[in-house]
């Protein structure tokens, strides 16, 4: 539990400390730890701090004009539209959640750094679910850095991108297709049959695969794959499929392996 003691305690104690008085002594005058006592003289007394320093947020890029790491934005809005979705916390603050399967560590390992990134100075955390990870951070800008955030499932409304947000995907389109595949999407290996000479061979092949319930989604993944000049197909409904050898060849270049 985190208690925030009134300034005029801060105060008090400051000024017992000044003249002489020993932590112990002051801690129990206050009703509060030593370590507190000792905390308030290193960072109000010794470095000057104002009270809350190490608690402001970071500026929005979007409400504050700051920088944004734009290629980790690309990638980590791939993931939040693949597996990922926003939850309103206490004070306002919203929770970025992604879903990722548990067996894929550097991948898990990888969101932390994206997420610390994107939010700088941000501390993202990780829990168990059964088979998977929620990496997790918060902040009360999400909604405006992913203003596809709103009620209800993703495939239930409308997902487009704002005019920044595209200018963005288009100057790191490998980077959004890398959030994308690498949460919604798998690289399979296919088999088909074929007859030779007489003979009945059976040839196997890689394919890279994207399914998303979503026909937005969908769209900007293929969107995504015409800037880089991936060759794809609908297999299904809910599926992007990368078959050709070139193709296929391609993306593993541009997003690396799911690991």
């Amino acid at each position: 539990m985190v208690h925030v003691r009134p300034q005029s305690t801060v105060d008090s104690a400051l000024r017992c400390s000044d003249a002489g008085m020993r932590d112990a002594d002051n801690a129990e005058l206050h009703g509060v730890a030593v370590k507190t006592i000792r905390r308030w003289r290193r960072l109000y007394r010794r470095r000057g701090l104002p009270r809350g320093q190490g608690h402001l947020a970071p500026p929005c890029p979007r409400c504050d004009d700051a920088a944004l790491s734009e290629q980790e934005y690309a990638e980590l809005l791939g993931w939040y539209l693949g597996d990922g979705h926003i939850s309103l916390g206490r004070r306002g603050v919203y929770n970025l959640h992604v879903i990722n399967d548990a067996r894929y560590a550097a991948l898990n390992a990888h969101l932390l750094e994206l997420m610390a990134t994107v939010k700088p100075g941000g501390r993202p955390h990780t829990r168990l679910v059964p088979g998977a990870v929620v990496t997790t951070v918060s902040w009360k800008h999400w909604p405006c850095l992913i203003p596809q955030h709103g009620a209800g499932r993703k495939h239930e409304r409308t997902i487009a991108l704002e005019d920044w947000q595209r200018e963005v995907v288009e100057a790191h389109p490998a980077d959004f297709l890398r959030g994308l595949f690498h949460s919604d999407g798998a690289r399979v290996n296919n088999w088909a049959s074929r007859v030779v000479a007489g003979e009945k061979r059976r040839y196997h092949y890689p394919r890279w695969q994207f399914s998303n319930a979503s026909e937005d989604i969908i769209g900007l993944c293929t969107w995504a794959l015409d800037l880089v000049e991936v060759p794809w197909r609908r297999s299904s409904q809910r599926m992007v499929s990368v078959s050709r050898r070139g193709a296929v060849a391609r993306l593993d270049e541009l997003i690396g392996p799911k690991v």
